[in-house]
């Protein structure tokens, strides 16, 4: 039949009451609807009619015709809705726009109409902060909020159901009478329509047979992200399960190492840790997969560890290990000690410490491990389970995982000596001793700190002054963190000694972290520095001291902990109590112990401004991520009462650290802190906030952020807004310069730093173009602290980076001593100028910054050091937190003695491209110009005279030279007399010439440069042997292989430590020797003339050099001339003033006459 032209004839047909004719016009339109459409829409409703009409033989086809032409009129929901009536007549294998139109909108229908009633929706809100925020009739967290609060959007009384930071609208309040409605869902139904039965089962048949289309094309990871977004658990278990079942009719295919299932299981949880933002469905997704990699014969384990950890599942943990262990053949005792290494990288000290109470116990422990001080009691663990539960987090099987810890103590005759030996070595591996030991000999043997670098800044930077003395401290500390390399404070004695108060306790502190994980000798390195009870040294060494252990034993609980807290117990001065604070936060970093948590408290009472922000900080710290309920109650209550900012400040920032992670958990607090009138409690809600969705990438929370960086009227709150999306999207670097991009030109200097810092953050490391080109015209702002905060960030960016990597990076580091050694240039610039230098070298330029672990989760002490490094704004001493944040860049492979065995791996790379950056060239300097001998007038006119008397005498004897004489060119006095103007204006000229000459050959200096690389580097051969235990790049990672016949890495490498196995363990094997181990000589602080003249003689007769820590101590724990000792007495007082009349005064200086 030949086309139509017109559908009018066509359409009369649809009222005429036979049926037949009716059903011969829909079946013409049907083929000819999309040339006809324009005509048939006015007829739409008899179409309609026809099928409503329950007598109609053809309702389905007049439901397929209806669906097409409300298709073209652009009507989506209800063509899907005539689409779905059409039955079997719709039929998905036909490919067009419209079948791919409707299938997407049911999709979207699909996971809109599964999204909106979770089968895991939550009763109840989560409990509140009843005695921090109290409500009012209208909603604000307080009178004076509702008032005065520069921020509203999210000023709520309840919390509610489902996250405020993933709500769709976050311009309106939230009514806690409706529920999450369906409409603001994108591509949700009408109510009325949605809540048709028959609709609904049809949408799901249409779902069901496009996911069996895609299980028969094998396009397994679609039904994945259907599922996922719908929130359909059962649908996701069946497209796994399914994967399966296809992989065992067809068999492996050649080649595949995984199999379909365990492929399509990584796929999930990979989108799991990326995409999924909302921490209840990602908990619910992982204990799916960890539920089906339990039922396969030999999973991941990895991937099971990985679960494990996010879940906080501590007794599957030691059940995985214990399991392992059982087995006994060595690969599956080499994947239990590599699991070991990612427990300790991944985990907190609380975690770690249950799981190795949860292993079986040899013969000879008598009672449970790590019964040592800083332990929680049971009763604090049923406190933290009733936290969680207020904060609404639902951690199943939590009171299964507790009673299973003590089960294991019963079967302790069980064990076999091979046994016995692998836990023993596992729990020292989860303790981080072999970890913490291994990175330790690796910065040690590969320091390459530039100590030219060092020494221009020490010489550029004036020690006398307190900001510069640190800064060079800072450098110092930073260049060689974890090295053990003091020899800078040896060889700087004079300099060091110049250090006064809190110059001095920053000075003393950097020792932690030069010594960061010298565990073996912590203790004897600062012996002369801690607190003695008969011995009076400054309070400042002291107080640093404290700190510097603390530093020097981070997030590892040992004895140091119990010994900080004695010292902070017994310190009755200020100073040493602020020292103390701080190192019992970082050594007991998340341990949520109460009796710490107890004895900072008390301190906090004292309502000491200078001990109080410590005191705040490390109540945080050791509460890291554990949302403890009553532990905010009690700080929000206290920052309320009490009138000292550095106490609120500290506060603030500790309440944030509280609630590390907690995403969702923490939106109520982020809530009533944002509408507090107090700028510094919304400067902690801000904290707050990034620190709780810190690398989510959560949009939500971004948005807010963004609000806030624009609205508020504090500056410092509009400077940590900005500066927090560094934490939010640090997993998505590149993003990050589109989004500051703006910001970076406010007008506001706050915002400036903020987007500069914002930057260093989310993208140190990379060596990203597009942050170094915002960065680069932020170095000549024209405010001192941008300047700072843009150094810095370039520091942050371009750690690790050499000329192959990015050719900027040597113009970077001129720029960087160019403003230490400007002398026009600003403190503040000076003073980030110095930093910068250590951070871009750091570890021995072995380290690089990191805030996340190796293996792709978040790394909690990174991110705290980070955190907490951002507030030296206001107090210096704070920088050293930067430390914890270095993280070494290195492939140690271990075999399964846990010894390090010497072998080399390939790097199918050319060696310059990943190679250390060249050490600076010292210039000889130039000998000095020899300076112009100043001639006097009377001096010349004298020559003068004579020349002229000369000239006189010749002319009368009438003798003509044949040539004339040229004057000698190094006779001041015989050169022609000239206008000095002249020569003044011409060499002005000429100086500005050489400027502009000068500053384009700096301009064009780098590119001769790169081009001598790239020809050096195309002469060099791909692919190189690296010797184990050496520095390998992230970057570099990707090309790294074994193909050592012998050693076998156990996984994919990932850096850090690499467990190998050993495929010929009975042929000897060469082991490198751990030269880190060395004894470390710490004498004691010289009190006596006689103590030092027998020091002296014990250095002579010892050829072995002291420490720099130990030459340090006689300076650093000298008291200063300014703080009177026990000895000193005060100054005496002026003597009364006498009153002389002028009589008198005039009688008295007679009289003297």
């Amino acid at each position: 039949m030949p086309g139509l032209t017109s559908a009018a004839g066509i359409v009369g047909f649809l009222k005429e009451p036979e049926p037949d004719l009716q059903v011969f016009a829909l079946r013409i339109l049907n083929d000819e609807i999309d040339s006809l459409w324009t005509e048939v829409a006015g007829s739409i409703q008899d179409i309609e009619g026809l099928y409503e009409d329950v007598n109609f033989p053809e309702r389905q086809l007049a439901a397929l015709v209806a669906a097409k032409v409300y298709y073209n009129l652009q009507e989506y929901n209800e063509s899907m809705i005539f689409a779905l009536g059409a039955g079997k007549l719709f039929n998905l294998d036909v490919e067009g726009e419209f079948e791919d139109t409707i299938i997407s909108k049911c999709v979207d229908t699909y996971i809109a109409l599964s999204g909106s009633t979770p089968a895991n929706a939550v009763s109840q809100p989560p409990a509140q902060l009843t005695t921090s925020f109290p409500s009012v009739a209208n909603g604000a967290s307080s009178t004076s909020a509702s008032l005065a609060s520069p921020t509203t959007p999210f000023s709520q009384s309840v919390l509610p159901s489902k996250s405020l930071l993933s709500r769709q609208d976050s311009s309106t309040a939230f009514d806690p009478g409706t529920a999450a409605g369906k409409s603001t869902l994108p591509g949700a139904l009408p109510d009325s329509i949605a809540s048709q039965a028959g609709i609904q089962k049809q949408l799901y048949a249409i779902i069901d047979e496009l996911f069996e289309r895609c299980f028969r094309s094998g396009a397994y990871r679609q039904v994945v992200g259907i599922a996922v977004e719908a929130r359909r658990l059962d649908v996701l278990r069946r497209a796994i399960l399914r994967a399966s079942e296809d992989e065992k009719k067809q068999g492996k295919a050649n080649g595949e190492k995984l199999g379909r299932g365990q492929e399509l299981m990584e796929y999930v949880l990979e989108v799991c840790m990326d995409v999924v933002q909302e921490r209840g469905l990602r908990n619910e997704l992982l204990r799916l997969i960890l539920d089906l990699l339990n039922d396969i014969p030999s999973p991941d384990y990895f991937s099971v560890a990985k679960c494990i950890v996010y879940l906080n599942e501590h007794a599957m943990a030691s059940e995985l290990l214990a399991q392992l262990v059982d087995i006994g053949d060595s690969r599956s005792l080499a994947i239990a000690y590599q699991i070991a290494f990612d427990l300790y990288d991944n985990s907190t000290q609380g975690f770690l410490k249950r799981v190795r109470e949860g292993l079986p116990q040899s013969l000879e422990e008598s009672k449970p491990p790590d019964s040592g001080p800083g332990d929680r009691t049971e009763e604090a663990n049923v406190e933290a389970r009733e936290t969680d539960q207020l904060l609404g987090e639902q951690q199943n099987g939590t009171n299964a995982s507790v009673s299973s810890n003590n089960e294991p103590f019963e079967e302790q005759s069980t064990l076999s000596p091979e046994a016995d030996k692998a836990f023993n070595a596992i729990r020292d591996i989860l303790r981080g001793i072999k970890t913490i030991e291994l990175d330790l000999e690796f910065l040690f043997r590969n320091n390459r700190t530039d100590m030219a670098i060092l020494n221009k800044v020490r010489d550029s930077l004036e020690a006398r002054n307190s900001i510069f003395h640190t800064a060079v401290t800072l450098a110092t500390a930073f260049m060689h963190a974890g090295t053990t390399n003091d020899r800078f404070f040896r060889d700087n004695l004079e300099w060091l000694g110049k250090a006064v108060n809190w110059s001095k306790f920053t000075a003393t502190a950097a020792l932690g972290v030069v010594h960061r994980g010298h565990l073996g000798q912590g203790q004897k390195l600062l012996s002369p520095y801690l607190p003695k009870d008969n011995v009076t040294t400054s309070v400042y060494s002291q107080g640093g001291s404290l700190y510097a252990l603390g530093l020097m034993y981070a997030n590892h609980e040992t004895f140091a902990l119990d010994l900080i807290r004695e010292h902070f117990k017994k310190a009755t001065e200020e100073v040493v109590q602020h020292g103390a604070a701080l190192g019992l936060g970082v050594a007991g970093m998340a341990t949520g112990d109460d009796g710490i948590y107890d004895d900072l408290k008390n301190v906090l009472y004292t309502d000491s401004a200078l001990n109080g922000e410590a005191v705040g900080i490390a109540m945080g710290l050791i509460m890291l991520g554990t949302g403890n309920i009553r532990a905010l109650e009690d700080m929000i209550q206290y920052a309320h009462d009490t009138q000292h900012e550095k106490i609120v400040r500290g506060l603030a920032l500790g309440m944030a650290l509280i609630m590390y992670a907690r995403q969702e958990g923490a939106d109520e607090l982020v809530n009533g802190l944002l509408d507090d009138p107090d700028p510094i409690l919304r400067y902690g809600g801000i904290q707050t906030l990034a620190l709780a969705y810190c690398g989510t990438g959560s949009n939500k929370a971004v948005r807010k952020l963004l609000h806030v960086a624009v609205s508020d009227v504090s500056d410092d709150v509009r400077r940590i807004a900005v500066m927090s999306l560094g934490f939010i999207l640090f997993r998505k670097p590149s993003s990050v310069p589109r989004m500051v991009e703006l910001l970076s030109e406010s007008y506001n200097p706050h915002v400036r730093y903020g987007a500069a810092m914002a930057l260093g953050i989310s993208c140190a490391g990379t060596g990203l173009d597009e942050a170094i080109d915002l960065l680069e015209p932020m170095i000549k702002d024209p405010t001192d602290f941008v300047r700072q905060g843009a150094l810095i960030s370039l520091s942050m960016i371009m750690i690790q980076q050499n000329e192959a990597m990015n050719p900027k990076v040597s113009t970077i580091r001129k720029t960087l001593q160019k403003a230490i050694s400007d002398r026009h240039e600003d403190a503040m610039t000076k003073f980030g100028s110095a930093a910068s230098l250590g951070i871009i070298d750091a570890g021995g330029r072995n380290c690089t910054i990191s805030l996340q672990t190796q293996t792709g989760n978040l790394n909690m002490s990174g991110v705290v050091g980070m955190a907490v490094f951002t507030q030296y704004w206001y107090w210096f001493p704070l920088t050293h937190f930067l430390s914890l944040s270095f993280t070494p860049t290195a492939i140690i492979g271990v075999d399964q003695d846990l010894e390090v065995p010497s072998f080399k791996f390939h790097s199918a790379t050319r060696p310059s491209l990943f190679d250390y950056p060249p050490e600076q060239e010292t210039k000889v300097e130039d000998a000095p110009e020899k300076v112009k001998t100043a001639v006097l007038s009377t001096t010349a006119q004298a020559k003068r005279r004579a020349q002229k008397k000369e000239r006189q005498q010749r002319r009368e004897s009438m003798d003509i030279d044949q040539s004339p004489t040229t004057p000698r060119t190094n006779n001041i006095g015989d050169k022609m007399e000239v206008d000095e103007s002249a020569i003044k204006t011409d060499e002005g000229q000429d100086e500005k010439a050489d400027g502009e000459k000068k500053e384009g050959e700096e301009a064009k200096e780098t590119q001769p440069q790169t081009e001598g690389l790239k020809k050096r580097m195309e002469k060099e051969k791909v692919g190189y042997d690296l010797e184990n235990m050496s520095r390998v790049l992230p970057a570099q990672r990707k090309f790294v292989s074994f193909p050592d016949g012998r050693y076998e890495p156990v996984k994919k490498p990932s850096g850090g430590v690499i467990m190998l196995i050993d495929k010929a363990p009975s042929e000897p094997k060469a082991l490198m020797e751990l030269k880190a181990k060395k004894n470390v000589r710490a004498a004691a602080a010289p009190q006596s003339l006689q103590d030092r003249v027998n020091n002296a003689l014990g250095q002579r007769n010892d050829p072995t050099p002291p420490s720099g820590a130990a030459e340090a101590a006689g300076v650093l724990t000298a008291v200063d001339e300014d703080s009177s000792g026990d000895g000193d007495g005060d100054a005496e007082l002026p003597g009364p003033f006498d009153y002389l009349s002028d009589g008198e005064g005039d009688e008295g200086r007679e009289g003297g006459e």
